[in-house]
C-alpha cells in the first residue's frame, strides 16, 4: 500500500489517474479507515489531499460559496456566513457523527460514500448544489444529485476528484430545512430524511422549491412533482397534505430492522411537511 500526499489537484488527479490497483482520497478519513479497519477495502494507493491549498476552506465569492473538499464538518457547522445563507444545509452537516467524528468528517466524502442515508446529501440536492470535479479532461461542474448513482457507487470516472461543493448566494426571501428520523437522539443514520428549499415572492407565495428525500431509494430523491405542489401556494394545509402523499408516494425504501416501508413512507411524509413549513418559515412567510 502506497500513502501519497499530494500538493496540487493535478498531482492528485495524476497519481489517481495512473492507478493499477484501488485507489483511495483521504480527506477526513471517517469513512475510509472504518472500512479498512473491517476488512471491507484495502486500497493499493492512498491519496490524501489535506494538503492542497484551497481545499480545507469554505469560500464566500459574488456567486455563492465553495466549500473544499477536504473542510470538516465542524468548520461547516461554525460558518455563520454559511449557517445565514444556507441553515438547511448546516444543520445536516452538523448530524454527521459525533463531536469527534465532526472534526474529521467532510459532506464531500458523505457524498461520495454514496450511501442513500447520508445526511448532507438530501440538504445539498435540495439546495440545488453542484460538484466541481477535477480530472484527467479537466473541469466540470455537475449537480450533486448526479454523483451518487446507487449505494456505494458514484458516477466519478477514473482519476476525478470532487474538489468543492459549489452553493448559490440566495436570493431574497429564501429558505432552506433539512430534518431526519432516527431510532436514537443522535449518533445515528437517518431511516429517512428530507431536505426543502423554497424561495418566496413579495406576497409569500412560493415561487420556486426543491424537495428531496433520503433513505427510501437507493440514492436520493429529487422529488419535482411535489415542488410543483408548492409553488404558487402559501403553504396551506391542504397543499401540505398534497405535498406529504406525493412524498411519500415517490419513496422506494427497503424492509429492514430498522423500519418498515410502510413506516418510511408515512415518515417521509410526516418530514417534507415539517421541513417545508421550516423553510417557508425562514424565508419569511407566515
Amino acid at each position: 500500500m502506497r500513502y501519497i500526499r499530494p500538493h496540487s489537484i493535478d498531482d492528485a488527479v495524476g497519481l489517481l489517474a495512473a492507478s493499477d490497483g484501488t485507489a483511495a482520497i483521504l480527506a477526513g478519513g471517517s469513512d475510509l479507515l472504518v472500512r479498512m479497519k473491517g476488512g471491507f477495502v484495502e486500497p493499493d494507493l492512498i491519496v490524501d489531499i489535506k494538503a492542497i491549498e484551497g481545499l480545507s476552506e469554505i469560500r464566500e465569492t459574488a456567486d455563492g460559496f465553495s466549500i473544499g473538499a477536504a473542510v470538516p464538518c465542524a468548520v461547516v457547522g461554525e460558518s455563520a456566513a454559511l449557517e445565514k445563507a444556507w441553515p438547511g444545509v448546516v444543520e445536516a452537516a452538523k448530524l454527521i457523527g459525533s463531536k469527534q467524528v465532526q472534526g474529521r468528517c467532510t459532506i464531500v466524502g458523505n457524498l461520495c460514500n454514496a450511501s442513500p442515508a447520508a445526511d448532507s446529501v438530501p440538504a445539498l440536492v435540495a439546495a440545488g448544489a453542484k460538484a466541481l470535479v477535477a480530472g484527467p479532461a479537466g473541469r466540470r461542474t455537475i449537480p450533486v444529485e448526479t454523483v451518487p448513482t446507487a449505494p456505494g457507487k458514484t458516477s466519478l470516472a477514473k482519476g476525478e476528484i470532487i474538489e468543492a461543493i459549489l452553493l448559490d448566494r440566495r436570493p431574497p426571501r429564501s429558505g432552506d430545512a433539512y430534518l431526519r428520523f432516527i431510532p436514537r437522539t443522535e449518533m445515528d443514520i437517518a431511516v429517512v430524511s428530507a431536505g426543502v428549499n423554497l424561495t418566496l415572492d413579495e406576497q409569500g407565495v412560493v415561487k420556486t422549491a426543491r424537495v428531496a428525500v433520503g433513505a427510501a431509494a437507493p440514492t436520493v430523491l429529487l422529488v419535482d412533482e411535489a415542488a410543483e405542489v408548492l409553488i404558487g401556494s402559501r403553504l396551506d394545509e391542504a397543499t401540505l397534505e398534497r405535498l406529504a402523499k406525493i412524498c411519500s408516494g415517490a419513496c422506494r425504501p427497503i424492509d429492514d430492522k430498522r423500519g418498515t416501508v410502510e413506516f418510511r413512507r408515512k415518515v417521509a411524509g410526516v418530514l417534507t411537511k415539517r421541513a417545508a413549513a421550516a423553510a417557508y418559515a425562514r424565508a419569511g412567510g407566515k
